[in-house]
C-alpha cells in the first residue's frame, strides 16, 4: 500500500523533528520544513497527500502559505499547527483554506486522528471539496450569496445557517462530526455553542423539508449527516 505524503512545515526544529518521527512511526512519509518559502517550493516540485502547517514562521507564514498551495491545488487537505488560539486567528485560518485547526500543545493521538479522518472524508467523497454552488435534492444553495433556493424561491440564509449548511453539504451522506462543526464555526464546542448549533440545525431540518428525499440525521454520540 502506497504511504501518504505529509508536507509538514514547522519552525521550532525540535517539535518538528518529534512530530515528523512520530508520524513516520505511524507509518506516513513525512517531509520536514522550517519556513514557508521553503515549503513552498517543495510543494510545488513535490506531490503531497495532506499538509500540516504552522502559522508564525519566517519567511512566509501559514496563513499566506496555505492560499498560495490552494492556488495550486483547491483540494488538498491542510491543518494549521499554531499556538494562536484567538477567535480571529482561527477564523482568519479557515478563510485561508483550512480543513481544521490544532492549537499546541496538543496531543499526537489527537493529531493522528484528525488527519486520518480528513484522509477519510476526501478519498471517499473528492467531489465534496468546497464548491460555491452546491445542489441538496431540489434544492440549489449558492454559499457566496447565502442563498437556499427551492423552486425559483430563494431564502436568504444568516452567516450561521450557511456556514452550517456548507459543511453539511462538504459531507453529504456521510457524518459530519458534531465536535469539528463546533469548532469550525462557533470556535469553542463548550455547551452553550452546542444548544445553539442544535437550534440551526432544526432551523436547516425545517427550510428542507419541502423535500422529502432530504434528510438531516442525528447520529448518536457523533454528529449528523445529510442525506440526499
Amino acid at each position: 500500500m502506497k504511504k501518504v505524503n505529509i508536507l509538514l512545515a514547522e519552525d521550532d526544529p525540535n517539535l518538528g523533528q518529534l512530530l515528523k518521527n512520530y508520524l513516520n512511526a505511524r507509518e506516513y512519509e513525512t517531509t520536514l520544513v522550517t519556513d514557508g518559502a521553503q515549503a513552498m517550493t517543495i510543494f510545488r516540485k513535490e506531490r503531497f497527500h495532506i499538509c500540516l502547517l504552522d502559522v508564525m514562521m519566517p519567511e512566509l507564514d501559514g496563513f499566506a502559505l496555505a492560499k498560495g498551495i490552494r492556488e495550486i491545488d483547491a483540494h488538498i487537505p491542510i491543518i494549521f499547527l499554531t499556538a494562536k488560539n484567538l477567535k480571529q486567528d482561527v477564523i482568519e485560518g479557515f478563510k485561508s483554506g483550512a480543513d481544521d485547526y490544532l492549537t499546541k500543545p496538543f496531543s499526537m493521538e489527537e493529531l493522528i486522528y484528525r488527519i486520518e479522518a480528513i484522509l477519510r472524508r476526501t478519498s471517499a467523497r473528492p467531489q465534496d471539496a468546497r464548491a460555491d454552488v452546491y445542489t441538496i435534492g431540489k434544492f440549489t444553495f449558492d454559499v457566496t450569496k447565502q442563498l437556499l433556493i427551492y423552486q425559483d424561491q430563494p431564502r436568504k440564509l444568516t452567516t450561521k445557517e450557511s456556514e452550517l449548511l456548507e459543511l453539511l453539504c462538504r459531507h453529504r451522506n456521510e457524518v459530519l462530526e458534531r465536535n469539528f462543526a463546533l469548532k469550525s464555526i462557533w470556535i469553542d464546542d463548550n455547551y452553550f455553542n452546542a444548544r445553539s448549533m442544535d437550534v440551526y440545525i432544526t432551523k436547516l431540518r425545517k427550510y428542507l423539508s419541502k423535500d422529502e428525499s432530504v434528510e438531516i440525521l442525528n447520529i448518536h454520540g457523533r454528529g449528523y449527516k445529510l442525506l440526499c
